[in-house]
């Protein structure tokens, strides 16, 4: 199957709105994050879009995650808020309680409550079903922590973008730092296979993998200024991600085996990508649309 086989994109915005984030939710259906329009939106896999504004335009919704409570939670970096929306589009949004915070990545825990990263004061914070916030400073400051997810070990595992490095924090608060090798690497995006941790580095055009006992591997990508954005995992050793600087989707394995396809459209900037409910790959593309990545788990390499 060639690249062109494989992909399809569908508009579902212009460039004005910045589809961003985007996740599979529990009804069956893709949401997605508006940032430049504050709005979420619900695309089915036959392709009906429906858009829920919210309650600032200017709030820039970033990344979006399925909830334990069957709704969708997301982050509001320009307000500083946590939103929360349901399958039927009913929102609702928390303050963070340091000001200024930013708040950009976001999971659902162990413990039943979601977690979420604050780019602009350092800290991880917890919030529970009824909007109950709790904060955690990292020990370093400047570290623009970004993307976060559920490790395989109970804990939350977050990229530290500015501070280089990969955090861990127990569901109690306990934090601990795991230095990249290479210099400036500026990760963003990671994921959990089930076994490890997988985060992309955007500055160096590097893949990362980091296991539960703080052991790093890093593959180079073929063109080092691809600026990986986001990453998933389709299953143990098979993740997908995002090549913002060059327009492509990437597939890597344990082995570092990487596989890179084209988008169809030039300069369209992917950044949040998921695996859909059709066990496809799904890409938010901020120029306006999404694009869909027919593949399997062990066909997707040839």
């Amino acid at each position: 199957m060639t690249a062109d086989e494989r992909i399809q994109e569908i508009s579902v915005a212009d460039q004005e709105a910045g589809p961003y984030g985007i996740t599979a939710g529990p009804d069956g259906a893709l949401w997605l994050t508006f940032v430049h329009s504050g709005r979420i939106a619900r695309l089915t896999l036959e392709g009906e879009l429906k858009e829920y504004a919210l309650d600032s335009p200017a709030c820039r919704p970033s990344v979006i995650a399925p909830g334990p409570d069957g709704a969708l939670w997301f982050t509001r970096s320009q307000d500083h808020r946590i939103g929360r929306i349901t399958t039927d589009g009913a929102a609702e949004s928390f303050r963070v309680p340091t000001p200024d915070s930013g708040p950009f990545g976001i999971t659902a825990g162990p413990d039943g409550a979601m977690w979420f990263t604050q780019m602009n004061t350092s800290r991880v914070g917890r919030i529970t079903g009824d909007g109950e916030i709790t904060e955690f400073a990292l020990p370093v400051q400047g570290a623009f922590p970004a993307a976060i997810t559920a490790g395989p070990d109970g804990a939350l595992w977050f990229a530290l973008n500015q501070a280089n490095a990969i955090g861990r924090i127990t569901t109690d608060g306990e934090v601990c730092l795991h230095a990249l090798p290479t210099p400036g690497a500026a990760p963003v995006g990671i994921a959990s296979d089930g076994e490890a941790l997988w985060f992309v580095e955007i500055a160096a055009g590097q893949i990362g993998r980091i296991t539960t006992d703080g052991g790093i591997t890093e593959f180079p990508l073929p063109d080092r200024t691809a600026r990986p954005h986001a990453i998933v995992a389709a299953g143990t050793g098979d993740c997908w991600f995002t090549e913002w600087g060059a327009n492509r989707i990437g597939h890597i394995t344990t082995n570092g085996e990487i596989t890179e396809y084209d988008l169809p459209s030039p300069s369209s900037e992917p950044h949040g990508i998921t695996l859909g409910p059709d066990s496809a790959l799904w890409a938010a593309l901020e120029t306006g649309g999404v694009a869909r990545v027919r593949c399997s788990a062990r066909t997707a390499r040839g």
